[in-house]
């Protein structure tokens, strides 16, 4: 299968790097990490793991098997609006059937992290003060869920306007230390934010193409273009460019030349776009043209989207069409075909392009990472 064979070029390459040693994946600040993780484990009072909705299997964490069984643990799939929400559903009742609490949450809706109870965790009586740890890979949405607890707290907390905050990027290894944040009083309950640990190998390149391509690692240990013909596979592999179909090409195009300058003036409609999509600036009717060039370059398709040979040649051709779509130059050269997939890349990890679940619900008690 064509999108199986881009795949594996991807994860050759993100295996190979985990091969070598300090060389952008398992690093020695990592490995000192997980150290302290570990130390730290039996101090707890609960544990949350955090994983990313889009690949419940593969963004696992390395040291989850290490918890003891008495410590309280739940599962927490962040990012589910980028992902597809009938494979989340069953992914938590996988989770569930499994015998391990599960939640499904946007860490920067406050009201879904709420729905998920988090804070309502019995961890001992008012006058007790309790420790629960956030864990997981980079990049998963720690630190946001840290910001999110810590703001539903302050809401009832005596020491308003006093407590910290934790940095939150959209790059994966920026929390570089354990840092313990205050959510609640009456109880006092604090959240230990640790940053993201992978595992210290990789033997499955199929994992390590998801990892890249939903951002836990840098995108050069890869390449963003090779990232994003891999992207484009998957697109045009699935039904989600059919939900483009509607798109009015000429109120489109009406809108881009008539209305770009009042599109791009409107702060009302920055505003909306950036409470929205925390990490993409990319102007709607960008965002348009991007899908109507993609729909219809896979609609006019007539090869076999299984041939790898022909499923490239349609990528290149996508690739090429796109740089119109992002008012880029096509003489650009290779620095032009590298910002056509980083701007690309960007649109896919912040769901404009819409919502991809890489990681099928196992089928057999084998295939389960609890």
């Amino acid at each position: 299968m064509a999108t199986a064979a881009l795949g594996r070029r991807v994860g050759a390459a993100v295996k190979e790097a985990a091969a070598k040693e300090g060389w952008g994946w398992f690093t020695p600040h990592m490995a000192a990490t997980s150290r302290a993780i570990l130390d730290r484990i039996p101090m707890v009072d609960f544990t949350l793991e955090i994983r990313d909705s889009r690949i419940p299997f593969s963004s696992a964490y390395e040291y989850g098997c290490r918890f003891p069984s008495s410590s309280k643990r739940m599962i927490v799939l962040n990012k589910i609006d980028l992902a597809d929400r009938a494979q989340t559903l069953k992914w938590i009742k996988h989770f569930e059937e499994h015998n391990c609490i599960c939640y499904g949450v946007n860490s920067h809706n406050k009201d879904n992290i709420k729905e998920a109870r988090i804070r309502e965790l019995k961890v001992g009586q008012s006058n007790y003060t309790a420790t629960v740890m956030l864990a997981g890979i980079p990049n998963v949405g720690k630190s946001a869920i840290a910001n999110s607890l810590h703001q539903i707290g302050r809401i009832s907390a005596a020491e308003k306007g006093k407590l910290k905050h934790a940095v939150v990027t959209p790059l994966p290894g920026e929390t570089k230390d354990i840092s313990s944040f205050k959510i609640a009083s009456h109880p006092n309950i604090y959240v230990l934010d640790t940053p993201g640990v992978l595992a210290p190998e990789i033997f499955d390149i199929e994992m390590g193409s998801k990892l890249a391509l939903t951002g836990a690692v840098q995108d050069w240990l890869t390449g963003e273009c090779e990232l994003a013909k891999y992207f484009l596979s998957i697109l045009n592999s699935s039904d989600e460019y059919k939900r483009w179909e509607k798109l009015n090409t000429k109120e489109d195009d009406r809108l881009s030349m008539n209305h770009e300058d009042k599109v791009l003036s409107s702060s009302n409609s920055d505003k909306r776009r950036r409470k929205q999509y925390s990490t993409d600036h990319t102007q709607d009717f960008i965002v348009r043209a991007v899908r109507r060039t993609l729909f219809e370059t896979v609609l006019s398709f007539t090869g076999n989207m299984e041939n790898e040979e022909e499923m490239v040649g349609l990528i290149k051709a996508q690739l090429m069409a796109l740089h119109e779509a992002f008012r880029l130059p096509l003489d650009s050269g290779e620095d032009g075909h590298k910002r056509v997939a980083t701007k690309l890349l960007n649109l896919y990890r912040t769901g404009r392009l819409g919502h991809y679940t890489l990681d099928p619900v196992p089928v057999t008690a084998q295939e389960s990472i609890i």
